[in-house]
């Protein structure tokens, strides 16, 4: 059973930053995609960033102001967010992708997810 678990959400002034933390647990031996994703009220769900082991995407909105990283021996993923913008406030969700454990292959675990405030 993969479970993943954030934390790091809160309020922040805007232009302060945050750093969410998700780590990954279970009978894992790899992960190939971790990332985040956003849901704002009365939106839909968006990608922030996603990193794999050669490749790392992030959104237009969050280029140069947000760092994904990972730690693949914690099996834990990272944002660092600065310079928040009052835009930037939402849920956070973590997810994992083809996920490798000991009976097998796992896809599209996600969080319970972590509310980011930035007031203005």
């Amino acid at each position: 059973q993969v479970q993943l678990v954030e934390s790091g959400g809160g309020l922040v002034q805007a232009g302060g930053s945050l750093r969410l933390s998700c780590a990954a647990s279970g009978s894992i031996l790899s992960i190939n995609t971790m990332g985040w994703y956003r849901q704002a009220p009365g939106k839909q769900r968006e990608l922030v960033a996603s990193i794999t082991s050669s490749r790392i995407v992030y959104a237009d909105s969050v280029k140069g102001r947000f760092t994904i990283s990972r730690d693949n021996a914690k099996n834990t993923v990272y944002l660092q967010m600065n310079s928040l913008k009052p835009e930037d406030t939402a849920v956070y969700y973590c997810n994992a992708d083809r996920i490798r454990t000991i009976i097998g292959y796992g896809f599209d675990y996600w969080g319970q997810g972590t509310q980011v405030t930035v007031s203005s």
